[in-house]
């Protein structure tokens, strides 16, 4: 059964990534490898490179996802624990791992950002009121991870790549698409994740609408929304990671299947149709299904 819906804000984006897809397909990353073999380029320094989730049951975790989107799965690097990473196709595109029984942290998806020193990075996260909880720390063939904090206490993940490069395919069924953050405004996020990474700035000129969009090099590479009161007091501010799927409705019915939750029911959008779901143990994320 579905879970009640949240707010008419919660998880949904359109607005945001309509304006990035007016300069660029939201997921035309070129830095990307396409699914024929092609070796992935290095990520352009603060532009998303991975997605990883922490939860309790690995096991089952794999189960649904692997269900939902067609993932495979195989050990990932030893310094992280009990972890798998997830492919498609052979191409790796995400990472799930056990949470620790000592870490209190979300069951969520955590977008990781690109750069070219992972202790620098942390450093600038630290000197502009963010926080670091693990890390930096490496991490085999992964490179150096760090797990941090915007002012706000939304999560998300800083790696310096070594041999695996992260995301190595994109545009297809089972690939993160896009990553967004939702906040009370974007002004000061905006100014955060500016100054720590790098970003350009093109805010949505809307009355009553608040979003900025980042850019890296010139490419949209992520959203910041603004929601005020309206986000969940029992959520806070957090990141949303989209993954695209070939039928949106299709999607959601085998999620609830599996065990998931609906939390904003598919819908229509600029871009195709959207739903904002959950997974069993109550990870958000959101699932796009793109306009032909």
């Amino acid at each position: 059964m579905a879970a009640p819906q949240d707010g008419p804000h919660e998880g949904c984006g359109e607005h945001g990534l309509r304006e990035a897809e007016k300069r660029v397909t939201m997921t035309d990353a070129r830095e990307f490898a396409a699914p024929n073999g092609e070796a992935p380029a290095r990520h352009t320094p603060g532009s998303p490179c991975w997605v990883s989730l922490m939860v309790h049951g690995l096991t089952a975790t794999e189960d649904f996802y692997g269900a939902l989107f067609g993932w495979e799965f195989r050990p990932g690097p030893r310094q992280l624990g009990p972890y798998v990473r997830a492919l498609l196709y052979g191409h790796e595109v995400a990472g799930i791992g056990l949470l620790p029984p000592d870490r209190r942290l979300p069951i969520a998806w955590t977008p990781y950002f690109a750069s070219p020193d992972a202790d620098l990075t942390a450093d600038s996260v630290r000197s502009r009121g963010g926080t670091i909880a693990v890390g930096p720390l490496d991490a085999g063939d992964t490179g150096r991870l760090a797990i941090g904090s915007d002012p706000s206490g939304a999560i998300f993940g800083v790696r310096q790549a070594a041999a695996h490069l992260g995301t190595a395919v994109s545009g297809m069924a089972g690939t993160p698409a896009w990553n967004e953050l939702l906040t009370y405004e974007s002004a000061s996020a905006a100014t955060f994740y500016r100054t720590v990474f790098g970003y350009e700035e093109e805010a949505v000129v809307s009355a009553g609408f608040d979003y900025v969009t980042l850019h890296r090099g010139g490419e949209p590479v992520a959203g910041i929304h603004g929601l005020g009161q309206a986000l969940p007091r029992d959520r806070g501010p957090h990141w949303v990671t989209y993954f695209q799927v070939a039928d949106a409705d299709d999607a959601v019915d085998h999620l609830v299947h599996l065990g998931g939750h609906v939390l904003r029911p598919v819908h229509d959008t600029a871009h195709g149709r959207m739903a904002s779901v959950a997974d069993p143990e109550g990870a958000r994320f959101a699932l796009l299904q793109r306009r032909r």
